[in-house]
């Protein structure tokens, strides 16, 4: 059980736990009106679902801190949907499915180390590295002549990502992504 926290210590990035289930708040806006009790507005984010929803609360609420555990691992393989990964500190392997990883998917490959988050021992999604390196499978050639500023086409990356880069990258180069916005970044 984690600790008791007072709407007053609420802040963005805090995580709850409400009806049994952890949150995240997303954003966060304390406001006084002339006479009565402070309001604490709250955009929350469950993160098992990733639903998210607004929920205004007062300074006399109370609240349970998530019972949320952070622990570094390593991607082993996919088979069929699920992903399997090892805990580092453990050796413990871990199955998560394409729902719960999201977008996540499009960035794993073999050995990859993430950040895994257990709720009650339960494991409910990863953070990735800010930025992976990824292989180009199929990339269409780039048109002569089609050299206007800014010019982009489709590649298709190891991981069957597909997305637009410049036309000078060519099949078989390896390519540096921001799996935060999922854009290319640089030729590597």
């Amino acid at each position: 059980m984690g600790a008791v926290i007072n709407a007053g210590d609420l802040r963005k990035g805090l995580k709850l736990e409400i009806d049994g289930e952890p949150y995240l708040i997303v954003d966060f806006e304390f406001t006084k009106p002339g006479k009565g009790q402070a309001l604490y507005r709250c955009r929350l984010k469950n993160l098992i679902t990733g639903i998210q929803f607004d929920r205004t609360y007062r300074s006399g609420d109370r609240f349970v801190e998530a019972d949320i555990e952070e622990k570094e691992a390593e991607y082993l393989y996919k088979e069929g949907k699920q992903y399997h990964f090892m805990v580092t500190s453990t050796y413990e392997q871990v199955e998560m499915s394409t729902d719960q990883l999201g977008d996540a998917v499009n960035y794993l490959t073999e050995n990859l180390k993430v950040s895994m988050l257990f709720f009650k021992d339960r494991p409910i999604g990863i953070t990735l590295p800010n930025f992976v390196n990824l292989r180009v499978i199929h990339a269409e050639p780039g048109v002569k002549g089609d050299t206007a500023s800014g010019a982009t086409k489709p590649v298709v990356l190891e991981t069957g990502y597909e997305l637009q880069v410049p036309l000078f990258v060519e099949e078989g180069d390896i390519l540096k992504i921001d799996t935060r916005t999922g854009s290319y970044v640089e030729r590597v």
